[in-house]
Order: structure tokens, then C-alpha cells, then sequence
């Protein structure tokens, strides 16, 4: 027991929770992003993985990091217009359509990689963002400008949905459309724009995983964090304040597992470690979830003029 309370109070633990939520962060507000406007979008694990191969290939040929991200969200962008127009446009199954945007984008980064590096057994590397080492805050001077970046948008996109027209325009698109359309609100376009900015902020997502939390490009990096950012919505109750909190309750479990392997304080089988963070996550959401108020719209295609 006194092991496991040492390691909640190694500074290092919580500098790892920091670091494994930025992602999660990104990807969290932007499926709030495409939620709140009514749109499920389930591509967001292809999306992460092609902006984590876009960004970084960016930056191996060249480029500053900072352009890298912005390829990144540009490609995430990609994908989430050919989302919007499938699911917005033409008012097909959102969750065909998600699905399919991740097996795409998954498959397109995977043959874009073979045929970039056709000879090559290890991925190259890049030159990641480095920490911010001057900012004199412990736990944040060991990360790096990203994740900065990921805490700054919480409020944010919080204070964009809550404080302006812009954010009541989505959320009334996402709750009552037809009402939205009487008001003169285009609901197509702000559904599109919607999942169009949530999948720039899915292509960030896998652009950290890339250029700061590692700095190569590997199969299979994303790892199922995307899976984990659209419970992580529910968990939040659609509200960026709470998604941010489940992010890091999630990256805490993550952290801590991996320490009790390594500790003497590890007594059970270290395929209980790797679960006990995706346990105690559908836990906490079985908990939270019945009682969350949901986008009324939400997965319903809208039609102009139907009732």
C-alpha cells in the first residue's frame, strides 16, 4: 500500500496523465464538435491515424512542425467534408458512413506509407516539439506546446457554444432543426461546419501522437483512442469542461496501470493492468450515462421541409 501512495505522489505520474489526455483532449472536442450539430461521427479512428501519417510525413520532408499539425488538421478536414457530405448532404447512415471513413482513411495511410518507404524495415524519425521547459510549472514544463494547446481550446469551444451566436446556432441544429430552419439558420451548413472543424481537431489528435508524443509513424499507434474519445463524450454529457475531466480520468487510469507493472505493489496479472483502464472507464460511463441529456438530433438526418 505505501508503494502505491508513493506513486500517486511522483510528480512524473501526473506529467504522464497530462500527456497521455492530449490526445483524447483533441479528439474529444471534436466529436462533441460533430455531436452537438447532431452527427455521430465514428470515422474519427481513420481520421486520427491519417493525421498522425499526414503531419509527420510533413515534417520528414521538410516542413516545421507547426505546418505539420496544420496538414494534419487539413487532412482531417478532408475526411470530414467527404462526412458531411454523405451524412449531411445525402442523409446516409451516419454510422455506415463513419465506419467507412475510418477503414478509408486507415487503409489510404497504410498504402501511402508502403509506398513512401517501400524499403524501409524501421520508421524514419523526425526532430518532435520539445518541452516547454521555461514555463516554471512542473508538471506543464515537462509537456509540450500541444498539449498547452489542448487545454487552452477547452475553454474555448466551451465559451464558442455557450457565449456566442455561432455556438447556439450548432447546438439548436443538434437539439431541433426544423426550429433552427425557421429561424433562418442553414442547417446543412452548420452541421457540415461542424464536422468538418471536430475531424480538423481528430487529425490533430494523431498529428500529437506523431510529433510530440513520439516521432516516427508506426501501424496501429492510434491504438483505439478514438473508440475511447466517442464514449468519452457521453461520459462528459456533451459538455467540454467534462470531457476534458473524463480525458484525464482515463489517462490517470492509463498512467497508473503501467506504474503498478513496474512497481513491486503489481500482484496480478499484467493483462488485468491493461484492462483495468478501458474497466474502470465503461464503468464510469454506465454510471454517468443514464443520466446524460443527449442532443435530441443527434444520428437524425434532416431533410429540408420534413417534419
Amino acid at each position: 500500500m505505501g508503494e502505491f501512495f508513493d506513486i500517486l505522489a511522483n510528480p512524473a505520474l501526473w506529467t504522464a496523465v497530462l500527456r497521455i489526455a492530449t490526445p483524447l483532449i483533441f479528439g474529444t472536442l471534436g466529436v462533441l464538435l460533430c455531436e452537438r450539430a447532431g452527427v455521430l461521427n465514428l470515422g474519427i479512428e481513420g481520421i486520427m491515424v491519417a493525421g498522425a501519417f499526414s503531419g509527420w510525413l510533413a515534417v520528414y520532408l521538410g516542413l516545421p512542425l507547426w505546418a505539420g499539425v496544420g496538414v494534419a488538421a487539413l487532412t482531417g478536414m478532408a475526411f470530414g467534408a467527404l462526412h458531411a457530405f454523405l451524412t449531411v448532404a445525402l442523409a446516409l447512415s451516419q454510422h455506415v458512413s463513419g465506419l467507412g471513413i475510418t477503414l478509408l482513411a486507415t487503409a489510404l495511410s497504410a498504402f501511402a506509407y508502403r509506398v513512401s518507404f517501400p524499403k524501409v524495415s524501421t520508421p524514419p524519425t523526425v526532430a518532435p516539439f520539445a518541452p516547454m521547459e521555461g514555463l516554471g510549472i512542473p508538471i506543464l514544463s515537462a509537456q509540450t506546446p500541444l498539449t498547452l494547446l489542448a487545454l487552452l481550446l477547452v475553454p474555448v469551444i466551451a465559451w464558442m457554444l455557450y457565449r456566442t451566436p455561432a455556438g447556439l446556432a450548432l447546438r439548436m441544429v443538434g437539439e431541433n432543426p426544423q426550429a433552427a430552419e425557421s429561424q433562418g439558420i442553414s442547417v446543412l451548413a452548420a452541421r457540415g461546419t461542424a464536422v468538418i472543424a471536430g475531424s480538423a481537431l481528430m487529425g490533430v489528435a494523431g498529428a500529437f501522437l506523431t510529433l510530440s508524443a513520439f516521432n516516427s509513424f508506426y501501424f496501429n499507434m492510434v491504438n483505439g483512442r478514438g473508440w475511447i474519445c466517442v464514449a468519452l463524450v457521453v461520459f462528459a454529457s456533451w459538455r467540454p469542461g467534462k470531457a476534458l475531466l473524463g480525458a484525464l480520468l482515463f489517462a490517470f487510469f492509463d498512467a497508473l496501470q503501467l506504474r503498478l507493472q513496474q512497481s513491486g505493489a503489481a500482484v496480478l496479472p499484467y493483462q488485468v493492468y491493461l484492462m483495468l483502464p478501458y474497466a474502470l472507464s465503461i464503468l464510469a460511463l454506465v454510471l454517468v450515462a443514464r443520466r446524460a441529456a443527449y442532443p435530441q438530433a443527434l444520428m437524425k438526418p434532416y431533410r429540408k421541409g420534413e417534419r
